[in-house]
């Protein structure tokens, strides 16, 4: 356990930080995954804009490594350009 008053603050401060990257990145997946499901072009391209918007979140948040959200907007771009 800490010993110092400065380690307990850390430890809660952290505790908070995870719960919210943890939240954020749930709602990402959500988003993305609510994505994939789509058959529908125009709603696909709709929720397309939603998820870019979310990804960059996440890696201006450093929550995500800016290579990942890139590999997944691609990934998702490539979905959405081939459904008709």
């Amino acid at each position: 356990m800490a010993n110092h008053k400065s380690s307990l603050k850390r430890i809660r401060g952290n505790e908070a930080k995870r719960l919210r990257n943890r939240y954020q990145l749930k709602t990402a997946r959500t988003i993305i995954k609510k994505l994939r499901t789509s058959t529908v072009k125009k709603e696909a391209s709709a929720l397309f804009v939603t998820a870019q918007g979310v990804i960059d979140k996440l890696v201006k948040n450093g929550i995500i490594h800016k290579n990942n959200g890139a590999n997944k907007k691609s990934g998702l771009a490539h979905l959405v350009a081939g459904l008709k």
